[in-house]
């Protein structure tokens, strides 16, 4: 079973598809629709498409790994690219991105359908009632939890619980940046 691709190198990947749509993704939204992609990609095949874990962090979910490598971009739209280190040599290398046609496809299906919506939108989406971080959230409050990690398997249980709201406002507002659930 695959275990998943390089976060980083999906990013990379969603940031070149949403600069070929015209489409600035903040740091922000960038964990959003990479969680997205990551969720349908789960649904549809059993096998995740980025591996790691997301955690649960004020404004819906995150992975710790790609959020490291995009927080230097600021709040505004990234235009830097994930890169590697050589662990002997400590030199920056290039992160090679998926090649594979249904994972360029599903970036761009989730880039056409949420690219555009605004961060406080994306929130209220991955803040849906049952949602995975909804779930992973409320479990918190009466259990023990490291770190709030939402598992594939919870992911994958309850995807289909994102609703995309009614309505030209987000209700949580306009986040600026995330940060983890205390």
């Amino acid at each position: 079973m695959r275990r998943g691709y390089d976060p980083r190198a999906v990013a990379n990947l969603m940031l070149d598809e949403a600069d070929r749509l015209d489409i600035g993704v903040s740091h922000i939204i960038l964990q959003k629709l990479l969680y997205f992609a990551h969720g349908i990609f789960l649904v549809r095949t059993k096998t995740p498409l980025v591996s790691g874990y997301f955690e649960a962090w004020q404004y819906g979910p995150v992975h710790p790994a790609a959020y490291k490598a995009f927080k230097q971009a600021g709040r505004g739209p990234i235009g830097l690219r994930a890169t590697g280190q050589d662990p002997l040599t400590g030199e920056r290398r290039q992160i090679v991105t998926p090649d594979d046609s249904h994972v360029v496809d599903l970036l761009r299906q989730v880039l056409l359908t949420y690219g555009k919506m605004p961060a406080g939108r994306l929130v209220d989406l991955s803040h849906a009632k049952d949602s995975p971080w909804e779930h992973v959230v409320a479990k918190a409050r009466t259990e023990v939890a490291f770190g709030l990690r939402i598992p594939d398997t919870v992911i994958a249980e309850r995807f289909r619980f994102h609703k995309v709201s009614v309505g030209l406002e987000p209700v949580s507002g306009e986040p600026v940046d995330d940060t983890p659930l205390a």
